[in-house]
């Protein structure tokens, strides 16, 4: 939950079925934000959102859920010290053994090569999702050094900051929610990555831009209206790593991104999730 000062507070938990229709969970989180949830929790039996008691209006997630479909329920739960519950339930993630993703209230651990401060405003942004683990593994393979870098749906900024680490010298990060944008901004300064130009907005923004790395871990349908956007915007010998889709959707993805002359390099799958490399000549 969110933090709160050890202070106690009534919040409804609503379930969800899992997620298998296509729809990112990452759009479903983004929704339910915008309603006033706070806190979210991926499991095996699909989603939980958090929301204060008194903030809770069903007609509102009724509303959302109407458009994709899903079934749902809620329940109260009665007064806790949510602070200790999500630190208790909110562990770091360690990526190939070289790279801890952690939160303020965690511990540096000198054991890792890269140590990543990210406030756990959401699960997704924090490392803890397939889709993002794999996004970091791209990029603790591949070299950085003096590149320009984008992360399109930049969420909490993780990928962004890891670039700066990466020593990469110019890097844009774009999400057009407002929370993502702020939570970017803060993620920044925690990390002392100042080479981080933030933005709110879509693929619209980036104009004449040019990039030799682009990530963008967002989903299906997006990836597929704004993808002919993020080609224009490479660089040549540049790459681009996408996320956000299951392994199914790949098929679509590469029709497109063969009419658009990228390359495949090579795919990394996660329980379903899948994430591919490609190369422009």
């Amino acid at each position: 939950m969110k933090q709160c000062n050890h202070v106690t507070m009534k919040y409804t938990e609503l379930k969800i079925n899992k997620i298998e229709n296509g729809i990112s969970t990452e759009i479903i989180i983004a929704y339910l934000a915008k309603i006033g949830y706070d806190s979210f929790s991926e499991t095996d039996a699909g989603l939980k959102a958090y929301i204060e008691s008194e903030k809770f209006n069903e007609n509102l997630v009724k509303e959302i859920l109407a458009k994709v479909s899903f079934k749902y329920s809620f329940t109260e739960i009665q007064d806790q010290n949510w602070n200790a519950v999500w630190e208790s339930n909110f562990q770091p993630v360690v990526i190939a053994g070289k790279c801890m993703v952690r939160a303020p209230f965690h511990k540096a651990d000198d054991n890792y090569e890269m140590d990543i401060i990210i406030e756990p405003r959401m699960s997704f942004g924090t490392a803890h999702h397939e889709t993002t683990e794999m996004m970091i593994e791209w990029m603790l393979e591949t070299d950085l050094t003096n590149k320009t870098v984008l992360d399109m749906g930049c969420g909490t900024g993780v990928l962004a900051v890891i670039a700066s680490k990466k020593n990469a010298s110019e890097i844009t990060a774009i999400d057009n929610d407002e929370w993502a944008y702020n939570n970017t901004i803060e993620n920044i300064q925690k990390n002392n990555t100042p080479n981080i130009e933030v933005y709110q907005g879509d693929a619209s923004l980036l104009g004449n831009k040019k990039y030799d790395i682009i990530f963008a871990n967002i989903n299906r349908n997006i990836l597929l209206n704004d993808l002919p956007v993020y080609v224009k915007c490479m660089n040549e010998n540049g790459k681009i790593f996408l996320s956000g889709f299951y392994e199914n959707d790949i098929e679509a993805i590469e029709k497109l991104t063969n009419k658009l002359q990228l390359k495949i390099v090579s795919i990394k799958l996660k329980n379903n999730w899948a994430s591919v490399c490609f190369f422009r000549e």
